[in-house]
């Protein structure tokens, strides 16, 4: 277990520098604003052909996370058709830099709505975007009407999702926090997800401020929350994925973070 890889998510202006402060192998960040349609925005020196280059040279791994307002689930055209072209904005943005993933949310329906409409229009987005590097949704903390919080709306986005083309570029970002907090234990999360989707390719390991089923996406430092910390360890050490801190602070709480969770792994 003492190979896997930990980092953290980080400014996007220098991405190799923000991995060099941590020592870390790898980097989450956005390209450009998180809650914004306008689309992606590399601010490194040089763009996107240099940042490429000197994260190959660095050893650093990239990973990029999509827009928080990203929802291609949904059954409002105005929310559902912008989204689905901001996706592929990041797709391709992402693979410009050389990123392993993008990571992006579940999504949601209203609640007068048919869940099954939801994984359907999930199934769509995935057939509609030119997948260039995988796609990796992340399951989320609250909303009932959420695609992602629950094992079995996981399951009905992975049914959905699995006849359509592209299907094999898509995989699962498993976020701790989130389980808890939505109300998966983590004593059996990673096997419940693997019996699903059959893997997991990125951990997000953060501790949460709030309780178990809360609903509350609240991240907090490793064991400083209300998740057991040997429960949290265990997460990270049954999943064997790439890792990102998305914990508070800046690179001398996240390098606190990974020798916290180094230790126990």
């Amino acid at each position: 277990m003492s190979g896997i890889r930990i980092g953290a998510h980080v400014d996007q202006t220098d991405p190799i520098a923000e991995a060099h402060a941590r020592n870390a192998p790898l980097v989450q960040f956005f390209l450009g604003d998180p809650q914004s349609y306008k689309g992606p925005e590399i601010r490194y020196a040089g763009g996107a052909d240099a940042l490429r280059a000197d994260a190959a040279d660095a050893g650093v791994d990239l990973y990029v996370h999509a827009p928080y307002i990203v929802n291609v689930a949904t059954t409002n055209n105005r929310i559902r058709i912008p989204s689905r072209k901001l996706l592929q904005q990041h797709i391709d943005a992402a693979a410009s830099i050389g990123a392993k993933g993008l990571i992006v949310h579940g999504g949601h329906v209203n609640a007068s709505d048919d869940p099954a409409v939801g994984f359907d229009n999930w199934r769509k987005a995935v057939e509609a975007t030119d997948l260039k590097i995988p796609l990796l949704i992340e399951n989320t903390a609250g909303g009932d009407n959420a695609m992602t919080r629950y094992l079995d709306r996981i399951a009905g986005v992975w049914d959905a999702i699995a006849s359509a083309e592209g299907a094999d570029m898509v995989g699962f970002c498993l976020d701790t926090c989130h389980a808890h907090a939505g109300g998966n234990p983590l004593e059996t999360v990673v096997d419940d997800v693997r019996r699903i989707t059959g893997r997991i390719d990125l951990v997000h390991c953060n501790d949460s401020r709030d309780d178990f089923d809360s609903g509350a996406d609240r991240h907090a430092s490793c064991g400083a929350g209300r998740i057991d910390p040997d429960l949290l360890a265990g997460v990270v050490r049954d999943a064997g994925a790439p890792v990102v801190l998305e914990t508070p602070g800046g690179a001398a709480e996240h390098s606190a973070d990974m020798s916290w969770l180094r230790e126990r792994i």
